[in-house]
């Protein structure tokens, strides 16, 4: 089998090839094309793989090596950040505003170096919010918001896509917040896809993809819980 393996635009059926095949160079590369339907993505997400490209770029799907997760047990929450928690600077809500949050997610981008939340992907998440598969937790100010993220649950696995703040610390008091409720639902991990400063700081760690792999084999398939109180 060619890697990358080429999908035609209007195929959602065509099996994605097992995650190992997966490019060195660039990180990860393993399918190009193919269409974001529902069918496809959730497809993707249970065997560890995600779209992330430009505008002016096919589709492109990765499954890097070694891959970002968090282990909800293992969250790091600063003294600084307990202390402004304990404050309450943000009303937290869930699933209010996903649209929002994701227009949010590609604005902060567009503005810095360009963005790969595109038209169609928010689209095709948007899709997902309605079917039950994806989620937003909002960070508010008043009737303002001011940060949030978006991500899938499946099974005891949350995989993470996207967050933003227009006020400091406002994404990641809306982290906190999901994973001390994803603790409460006993799941078992959360996909933070490539590695970032920031999410190490929150107590994220590189595994490898073979581990990674095998971690959802246990969990994405059992049943989801997605009921939060706060």
């Amino acid at each position: 089998m060619t890697i990358p393996l080429l999908l035609h635009p209007d195929d959602d059926v065509t099996p994605f090839p097992d995650i190992e095949l997966a490019l060195e160079d660039p990180d990860g590369l393993l399918a190009v094309g193919g269409k974001l339907s529902t069918r496809r993505l959730l497809a993707a997400y249970r065997q560890g793989i995600f779209p992330w490209f430009s505008e002016d770029q096919p589709i492109l799907w990765w499954s890097p090596n070694p891959r970002m997760v968090l282990f909800p047990e293992r969250l790091h929450v600063s003294r600084s950040l307990a202390k402004l928690m304990r404050k309450r600077p943000f009303r937290i809500s869930f699933d209010q505003a996903f649209e929002q949050v994701i227009e949010g997610c590609a604005a902060i981008r567009r503005e810095r170096e360009g963005t790969w939340i595109t038209a169609d992907m928010q689209a095709a998440y948007i899709r997902l919010y309605r079917l039950g598969h994806a989620h937003s937790v909002e960070a508010w100010q008043g009737d303002k918001l001011v940060g949030g993220l978006y991500g899938l649950a499946m099974g005891q696995v949350f995989f993470g896509e996207s967050m933003f703040s227009q006020v400091s610390n406002a994404s990641k008091v809306a982290f906190v917040t999901l994973v001390q409720n994803l603790r409460r639902w006993n799941y078992r991990l959360i996909d933070c896809q490539v590695t970032t400063r920031h999410l190490q700081t929150l107590g994220a760690e590189e595994i490898p993809r073979h581990r990674f792999a095998e971690l959802l084999a246990e969990t994405v398939e059992q049943p989801t819980v997605w009921q939060p109180d706060t």
